[in-house]
């Protein structure tokens, strides 16, 4: 993957420089110029510099000579998802990313991306695996691989491509190994850190280490999920919907044999369905919520995400599902690892 840094150039750089870079970037081809200290003053396509050598500057001059001095930005933590559709549907295809300085902390491509959105992702994948032993007797489950790609790789690059680049992973048994495998995350251009659970604070306990989320939304999942969820739909359907915490929910269809009898209080029989199918709804393991609820969950005590359900319930906070269309596999069991190397080659992920 580019590194967003290809996109960036100094603003005491020769056109000839930025020519080069350019011829590099091929249908990518923009820059952004900056101060030595990161800080956004231009963009430069090769638009720019066509216009400027027809003017009699030389590809020896500053890029200075030839910048446009008002780049569209996003600022990080500032911007909404309206904002982010309205660029899309206007081709704006690649847009730096600013911090509160105005530095250059990253860049994105819609060619590549599908959204960006304003979220911070937790990742649980601090478990042992037990239903999949021996295969995790050393190798943590996240780590097993589907496909050509560890289940946690799948995860986190499905989540990449809605623009998801702020991650804390948390991580226990065996959790060197996940923290050898991705790093600080440069190498796929995003930020990721690790929660160390000394102790098991079950499914969503070991949030409470956090306390620096960039965003005011958060998406917690686990790791050993396989999906095609559309990140973006999901996130405006929260919006939409005013809610506090949604959850998605997986349908599951239940075909019932027989007749089902309907009886009234007087014990008659009122009605009755000639082999129903019933469809229920079950967690899906994945979660999004204000970074305000994050406040109910106690501090370095075992606490699961139905807990806090629970409590956002009891004080009448809005708490909704959104039930999954797409596909989605607990890779938990035996059977389960056997289906989704199966469903590697037919799904898209």
């Amino acid at each position: 993957m580019r590194s967003y840094k290809d996109h960036l150039l100094l603003r005491s750089s020769t056109i000839k420089e930025a020519l080069s870079k350019l011829d590099v970037l091929a249908k990518d081809a923009i820059l952004f110029i900056v101060d030595t200290s990161n800080k956004l003053i231009g963009s430069l396509t090769d638009g720019d510099v066509r216009r400027g050598l027809l003017r009699g500057i030389t590809i020896d001059d500053s890029v200075a000579e030839i910048i446009q001095s008002n780049p569209k930005f996003i600022k990080k933590g500032e911007y909404n998802i309206e904002k982010i559709i309205e660029y899309r549907r206007n081709n704006y295809r690649i847009l730096p990313v600013v911090d509160n300085e105005n530095k250059v902390i990253n860049v994105i491509n819609f060619r590549i991306l599908r959204s960006y959105l304003p979220v911070d992702a937790i990742v649980m994948a601090g478990g042992r695996g037990t239903r999949l032993q021996p295969l995790t007797n050393n190798t943590p489950k996240p780590l097993l691989k589907v496909g050509n790609k560890a289940i946690m790789e799948h995860n986190i690059d499905r989540l990449a491509l809605y623009g998801i680049d702020d991650y804390w992973f948390s991580v226990k048994y065996l959790g060197e190994q996940i923290e050898s495998f991705f790093g600080n995350g440069d190498d796929k251009n995003l930020s990721i850190n690790y929660v160390w659970e000394d102790t098991p604070l079950g499914t969503i306990g070991a949030v409470s280490k956090i306390n620096n989320f960039n965003h005011d939304y958060i998406l917690l999942t686990n790791s050993d999920i396989l999906t095609n969820l559309d990140y973006e739909q999901f996130y405006l359907d929260f919006i939409e919907k005013e809610a506090d915490f949604s959850l998605v929910s997986i349908p599951y269809q239940v075909n019932i044999p027989y007749a089902v009898l309907e009886e009234g209080d007087d014990g008659c029989i009122k009605n009755f369905k000639e082999k129903p199918t019933y469809t229920y709804y079950s967690n899906g393991g994945i979660y999004l919520m204000k970074k305000s609820v994050l406040d109910y969950i106690p501090k370095d005590t075992f606490f699961n995400a139905t807990d806090l359900m629970d409590k956002l319930i009891v004080e009448k906070k809005k708490v909704i599902s959104y039930p999954l269309a797409g596909y989605w596999l607990d890779v938990g069991k035996h059977e389960d690892f056997k289906k989704a190397q199966e469903d590697i080659n037919k799904i898209k992920f």
